[in-house]
């Protein structure tokens, strides 16, 4: 931390100096004012070679940034688009000078002429002091904007090429997150938190303070401290399959060293302008050699993971007058689940389960993306991983935002270290999803009450050969 606050001190100094020399007040009023304001300094930027004054510079864009509004902030991303790509009379050169000669020396030249003017703009932009706070909360923005505005994919592309650099895995700090940590990084744990909301401060000192409990986040040294992204570690004697088995407040904690399990029972991203940098998977295996370092008695390693698009899917299935999945009495019966209550009749739940089971077996093996990827996002974020679908759990969350988005299902992955990276590569060769017997089974039932003559399974069953006991 000091070396950092010294570089972050050092960084201002050079840039208030900056802006001495360059002496913006009066060079300000001869500038237009709003967005054309800011692309006269972007100009600038790019062609100033002074380091003092390129920090200035960089600090003045995202300061007058900040204070535009959703219109103007809207407008200075256009103007990215339409006026900072790649240079076009430089390209076409390059482009000519390669179908002459396709020699090392023009595929360089063909690659630089290639990269949009703005990557470098961003570059520059980020020796501001706390720059990167800044464009961080840009992309957050940019990714606003995509929807309706095609354009700004490109604009976004550039974005995600330069902060996959930033914050690759060898730039991030692991800290763990305890009940002594600083108060204002607790109240954005708090703030955070994605997946099991915390409701005030007793809640997290229950996720934080027992000899049970752990969590871990990753930080940038440019960002030192607001988390990036954190996980909760339940630390238990065997794999739960409800959240309430976690989070009862009225729960006996054990001993670090009596547990066998570590559950990872919450992932949150923290940072939105952040989304589709991959970190994650890193916190995962970095969190499993830290707990295997500190607990060697430690030898399952699990998620207890929400299911987020269950319900939508399973609600489409139910309008399928043809459904592959669900035949007419099944349709019939999960009926129930429109009535908010139908999980408290023992009957009716159970009746719904015996469907629901087999229907999000094939959820998790059939359902596909356009290229072919699983359908539920949790699901390819642990399987992209490594981890295998090793379990699923009738209404093992109860909560009124589990029980909308997933009809209370939730899901085991298994991280068995042994198997992680065969599994990683069945799943990024092939799309196969690793899935326990248990799991299988389920698929099979549902393709037999329908007649099938086959496996349904989007491999052959030689998959079966290949799967691990726990």
């Amino acid at each position: 931390m000091t070396g950092t606050t010294f570089f972050s001190d050092m960084v201002q100094t050079i840039t208030e100096r900056g802006r001495k020399l360059w002496s913006f007040t009066p060079r300000a009023e001869r500038l237009p004012s709003g967005i054309a304001g800011l692309e006269s300094l972007c100009e600038s930027l790019l062609s100033s070679r002074g380091e003092a004054s390129g920090m200035a510079l960089a600090a003045e864009i995202l300061q007058q940034w900040s204070r535009l509004g959703d219109e103007e902030q809207r407008a200075f991303m256009q103007l990215l688009y339409d006026r900072f790509g790649p240079d076009s009379k430089r390209l076409d050169a390059a482009i000519e000078a390669y179908r002459a000669a396709p020699t090392s020396r023009a595929v360089l030249e063909l690659h630089q002429a290639a990269e949009p003017r703005r990557q470098e703009l961003i570059r520059r932009l980020n020796l501001a002091p706390s720059g990167i706070s800044t464009l961080v909360r840009m992309r957050e923005r940019l990714l606003s904007l995509k929807a309706d505005t095609p354009d700004l994919e490109s604009v976004d592309a550039d974005f995600a090429h330069l902060f996959a650099s930033w914050f690759n895995r060898g730039f991030l700090m692991l800290r763990p997150i305890d009940w002594s940590t600083p108060a204002h990084i607790l109240e954005k744990i708090i703030r955070y938190e994605a997946v099991h909301e915390i409701g005030n401060w007793d809640e997290l000192r229950r996720r934080l303070a027992p000899a049970d409990r752990r969590c871990f986040a990753f930080f940038h040294p440019q960002l030192a401290d607001d988390p990036l992204i954190f996980v909760e570690v339940a630390l238990t004697k065997s794999i739960p399959e409800s959240i309430s088995d976690v989070l009862d407040e009225t729960r006996a904690p054990i001993r670090a060293q009596d547990a066998r399990t570590a559950v990872f029972y919450s992932i949150s991203n923290c940072q939105a302008g952040l989304r589709g940098i991959s970190f994650g998977n890193f916190l995962i295996k970095q969190v499993v050699e830290d707990l295997r370092r500190d607990h060697s008695r430690l030898d399952t390693f699990v998620t207890l993971s929400p299911v987020p698009g269950f319900s939508g899917w399973l609600t489409r299935e139910r309008r399928k007058e043809n459904s592959e999945i669900l035949s007419a009495a099944d349709r019939a019966t999960l009926a129930a689940l429109d009535d908010a209550e139908w999980a408290s009749d023992p009957a009716v739940s159970a009746a719904v389960k015996a469907v629901l089971m087999p229907a999000a077996a094939a959820y998790f093996l059939q359902g596909r993306t356009a290229d072919g990827r699983p359908i539920d996002p949790v699901a390819r974020f642990h399987l992209g991983n490594g981890a295998r679908l090793e379990r699923m759990n009738f209404l093992g969350d109860t909560s009124s935002r589990a029980m909308r988005q997933a009809h209370g299902l939730m899901v085991n992955y298994l991280y068995k270290l042994d198997d992680i990276e065969t599994n990683h590569e069945a799943f990024a060769q092939r799309n196969e999803i690793v899935a326990a017997p248990a799991v299988r089974k389920l698929l099979r039932g549902l393709a037999a009450a329908k007649g099938a003559n086959k496996d349904k399974q989007p491999h052959d069953d030689k998959a079966d050969s290949k799967e691990f006991s726990s």
